[in-house]
C-alpha cells in the first residue's frame, strides 16, 4: 500500500462524538511511551502527524487520522502509566474498552509491545481482554533497533509462552522500528488486505453505533 494522504481528523473523549463508523479503522494502543506515536508516523510518512512525547501518558483522548480518504488510523491513550490517578485511569479504561468493544467499523486492534521487556503482565491482561471480548488484534513488538536480533527473537519467545498459557495460538504478529521503518510495508500490507473485505456496518440507530461528527 501507498499512503498518499495522511490527516488528523479530531480528538474525542467520547464514544458518542467519534466520526460516523463508515470507514475501516484500525486502533493502536499499547502501554505508555511503547513507540506508539512514532509508529503512526512512520506507517503514514508523516513526522509530527501523531504527537511524539517523552511524557508517559501524553495521548489521553481517541485521535482519529484520515488515511488515503478511505480508513483510518485511531490513536487510543497508552495504559499502564504509574502517576495518572486511580479516577484518571478509570475514566480512560471505560472509554477506551467502550470503543474496542462496540465500534462496528473497527477491523482490528494494533497491540504495541516494546520488544526489550520482559512479557509484562498488564500487556497479557489486555490481550485475555481482547480474546475474552473476541476481537481481532495483532501484536507488534517496537524499538527492534535498540537491541540484536537475538534478543528480540528471545523476547517474543518469552511472550509467546506467556499468552499461549491462556490462548491456543499466537496472534499474527509484527516486529517493527521507528528509526528504520522494519516492518512498516508488512503492516501497511496486512491492512490493505483487511481494507479489502470491509463492509460499511449497518446502523442500529444508537448514538454509539451511528457516530457522529462534532
Amino acid at each position: 500500500m501507498i499512503v498518499k494522504s495522511a490527516e488528523f481528523i479530531c480528538s474525542n473523549s467520547q464514544v458518542s462524538k467519534l466520526p460516523p463508523p463508515v470507514k475501516a479503522e484500525y486502533a493502536f494502543i499499547g502501554r505508555s511511551n511503547v513507540g506508539k506515536s512514532s509508529l503512526i508516523n512512520t506507517l503514514t510518512g508523516k513526522k509530527g502527524l501523531a504527537k511524539t512525547s517523552q511524557t508517559p501518558g501524553k495521548t489521553q483522548l481517541i485521535n482519529h487520522f484520515l488515511i488515503n480518504e478511505s480508513w483510518y488510523i485511531v490513536d487510543l491513550p497508552g495504559y499502564g502509566y504509574a502517576r495518572a490517578s486511580k479516577t484518571e485511569k478509570a475514566k480512560w479504561d471505560k472509554f477506551i474498552h467502550t470503543y474496542l468493544d462496540k465500534r462496528e467499523s473497527l477491523q482490528c486492534v494494533m497491540v504495541l509491545i516494546d520488544s526489550r521487556l520482559e512479557p509484562q503482565k498488564i500487556d497479557l491482561e489486555f490481550c485475555n481482554w481482547l480474546g475474552e471480548k473476541g476481537l481481532s488484534f495483532v501484536l507488534v513488538f517496537t524499538k527492534v533497533d535498540k537491541q540484536s536480533s537475538i534478543k528480540t527473537d528471545q523476547g517474543i519467545a518469552k511472550f509467546r509462552k506467556a499468552l499461549l498459557a491462556t490462548f491456543d495460538e499466537m496472534p499474527q504478529f509484527f516486529i517493527t522500528s521507528s528509526e528504520t521503518q522494519q516492518g512498516r510495508e508488512e503492516i501497511l500490507e496486512f491492512i490493505d488486505v483487511v481494507n479489502q473485505n470491509f463492509e460499511v456496518p449497518v446502523f442500529l440507530g444508537s448514538p454509539l453505533e451511528r457516530g457522529r461528527e462534532e
